[in-house]
């Protein structure tokens, strides 16, 4: 198949981002697929220098036609929202440049529909639209998007998604589940989690312990429990403040590790110093890239995905988890839904109550000092991540998902 794949940020390893759609192109590529993405500079390593408007690249066989356009998790919303615009009208007519037996388009933003529908309507041709997240219920949930005219916008752009979609994925049960609520039958429907990859998170004992000596030096014999991520509105990093408040009036040999950037930061830290934590048993560092957190992941001993208290957010496909579960080190979630059924049916970490610090930080050094339940948690990770959850699998589901769009006619 020849590929269109949309995707505003796409990453490579050598960024700090999400890269889902960089693991399942390079499979695509790998079973003879042509695979050309339109994304943006806003996700790719600063190693790379574009020129003003588009650019193009080639990574490891996939072909890319990028945007120079810079994007912060520090931007306002509304800044968001205007290069959200800007990409959907740049790349509908950049896209129709390309030759393409199929486009798959994914979400954030869910503006990705529109040069997806575009180039479908025009080409002819059939239109995957990958789901990571159930817009617009979440941004509206967590007051990102307020204005009236926009929720209109978001909701009709919603339906545009699903009617002109001749086949969906969705990267959680839930995702799925609210696909289907639209009236899409669940032969259209597909589950493609985000997945471990293995081949560079499964990496020798020695490779986080020399990590550790080299760049963490504030351990001293300590517990390593890290949180590598956003700290955004919807994550409530400030959780991770008051697990170490609590752990150091208890007196625990723990050690926090909070890793990313996003427009909570500078207040989580001011909070942290208040407190008397930062720089103590706390430590707060700025964005690494995916390659580095391989090594952070292998020198830690439990990895946090947190999220405030909106079960808008319990269908998400968090990143952390998998790339936990890659890297065999246990994982700990402070929220509902299906990612907490996983931890409690296969013991690969713990689940943490939101609420109540003092049981969560008691939670977490019992666990970290339980010899036999940490093995079977290690052991657990490493089952799920080859077995269960390998993005080998996942990236089979999201080929099919395409070789079936070219054996019906476009909807």
């Amino acid at each position: 198949m020849k590929i269109l794949y949309l995707h505003q940020y796409f990453a490579t390893p050598n960024s700090s981002a999400g890269t889902r759609s960089y693991e399942m192109a390079k499979r695509l590529v790998a079973n003879g697929h042509e695979v050309t993405f339109v994304t943006t500079s806003a996700s790719l390593s600063d190693s790379y220098t574009f020129a003003p408007g588009w650019n193009d690249l080639e990574i490891e066989g996939i072909k890319l036609k990028v945007l120079n356009l810079p994007y912060s998790n520090k931007d306002s919303y509304f800044n968001r929202i205007l290069k959200f615009i800007s990409f959907s009208i740049k790349s509908s007519i950049k896209s129709l440049s390309i030759e393409a037996d199929v486009v798959l388009a994914t979400s954030t933003p869910l503006t990705i529909v529109i040069p997806g529908v575009i180039y479908s309507k025009i080409k002819n041709k059939p239109m995957v639209f990958e789901v990571r997240d159930l817009w617009p219920e979440l941004p509206i949930a967590i007051g990102a998007l307020k204005n009236r005219f926009f929720i209109i916008i978001a909701k009709w752009l919603e339906k545009i998604a699903y009617k002109h979609s001749s086949h969906l994925i969705g990267l959680s049960p839930g995702m799925c589940e609210g696909i289907a609520r639209h009236g899409i039958d669940e032969s259209r429907i597909t589950l493609a989690t985000n997945s471990c990859d293995t081949d560079l998170f499964d990496v020798l004992p020695e490779v986080g312990q020399n990590y550790a000596m080299d760049n963490l030096k504030f351990l001293k014999g300590r517990k390593l429990i890290v949180y590598t991520g956003t700290f955004g509105a919807i994550n409530n990093v400030k959780y991770i403040v008051e697990l170490a408040k609590r752990a150091k009036e208890q007196e625990f040999k723990l050690c926090f590790l909070a890793i990313g950037d996003g427009m909570e930061k500078n207040d989580i830290i001011k909070y942290a110093e208040k407190v008397g934590v930062l720089n103590d048993n706390l430590y707060i560092l700025d964005s690494i890239p995916k390659k580095e957190v391989v090594k952070l992941l292998s020198a830690a001993d439990l990895s946090l995905s947190l999220f405030g208290p909106l079960k808008e957010m319990w269908h998400n496909s968090a990143n952390k988890l998998f790339d936990a579960l890659a890297s065999n080190t246990p994982i700990a979630i402070n929220y509902g839904g299906w990612q907490k059924d996983v931890i409690e049916n296969h013991k690969c970490g713990l689940v943490l109550s939101q609420t109540n610090i003092d049981q969560a930080v008691n939670a977490i050094n019992d666990f970290l000092h339980n010899e036999f339940q940490y093995k079977v948690a290690k052991d657990a990770c490493h089952h799920l991540a080859y077995k269960v959850y390998s993005r080998d699998i996942m990236a089979l589901r999201v080929e099919d998902a395409l070789k079936s769009t070219l054996q019906t006619d476009v909807v």
